[in-house]
């Protein structure tokens, strides 16, 4: 289709491609995309109201020390694994606020879930202990509840 709408939608946004995703081990890609996913990973812990040991668990376990200095922006860059943390952790919360009101959205990851893959834990502590495996799942499984999308 010339000039039609699904060439449009096919037309490149600059700076990403939607074929081919972002390769996180090269150090530019982690300095432009470092500002965006810490600026949205700290919106997230005010929205679900972390503990800043959650919220430096949820970083993979980050020193006292790194997280405050990532919290009042004197770090300006993410590690590959930061990113794809930050990455699933705001896909998580996309599907939450998808599925549900502001109000659930922001307490579910806290609330006593009686899905078994919690194994009896809140989604948080779920995602705190297993890492990104675990978010992995948490996010598939709200992808899932959504339809997918």
């Amino acid at each position: 289709m010339s000039g039609g709408v699904i060439e449009t939608v096919h037309q490149p946004v600059a700076g990403f491609s939607w074929d081919i995703p972002a390769d996180l081990s090269k150090k530019e890609v982690q300095a432009r995309l470092s500002p965006s996913a810490i600026k949205g990973f700290f919106k997230l812990a005010h929205s679900w109201k972390l503990r800043d040991e959650d919220a430096r668990q949820l970083l993979g376990g980050i020193s006292n020390g790194a997280f405050y200095q990532l919290k009042g922006g004197r770090t300006r860059k993410l590690d590959q694994d930061q990113l794809t943390r930050v990455s699933l952790i705001l896909g998580i919360f996309k599907g939450l606020n998808i599925l549900y009101s502001e109000k659930l959205a922001d307490t579910w990851a806290s609330l006593p879930n009686t899905n078994p893959i919690f194994g009896g834990d809140t989604p948080l502590a779920y995602m705190t202990k297993g890492g990104v495996p675990a978010m992995l799942r948490v996010r598939q499984l709200l992808d899932a509840r959504r339809g997918g999308r």
